[in-house]
């Protein structure tokens, strides 16, 4: 498996819900999601050499739960860790898509 700009394949809603699902089952008291905006996410993309991000699962002490740290990733495969990180994304629970599938029950 290479990184570059298409890593990743894109899933059916299907696939999305059972994985989000099993997720929650395992751990029911943390995060659903975290939202980014695309500012946040253009920081990050549009470095000179960035193909890509990489997600890290960080828990913060303070709030005492998950929280996805987000850097990006050259074509070597390597983080850009002398660029931007990006931390803090809006939690869900509480700021939410109440309709969506993805929340499960």
């Amino acid at each position: 498996m290479s990184i570059n700009k298409n890593s990743g394949s894109e899933i059916s809603l299907s696939d999305a819900v059972e994985l989000t699902k099993q997720f929650q089952n395992k751990f029911p008291k943390e995060i659903k999601a975290s939202f980014f905006g695309l500012n946040s996410l253009n920081l990050i993309l549009k470095q000179e050499g960035c193909v890509g991000v990489r997600i890290y699962n960080g828990y913060d002490v303070d709030l005492e739960r998950f929280s996805p740290v987000l850097v990006g990733v050259n074509a070597e495969g390597k983080d850009m860790t002398d660029g931007v990180i990006v931390d803090k994304g809006v939690p869900c629970p509480t700021y939410c898509d109440p309709k969506s599938p993805l929340i499960g029950g």
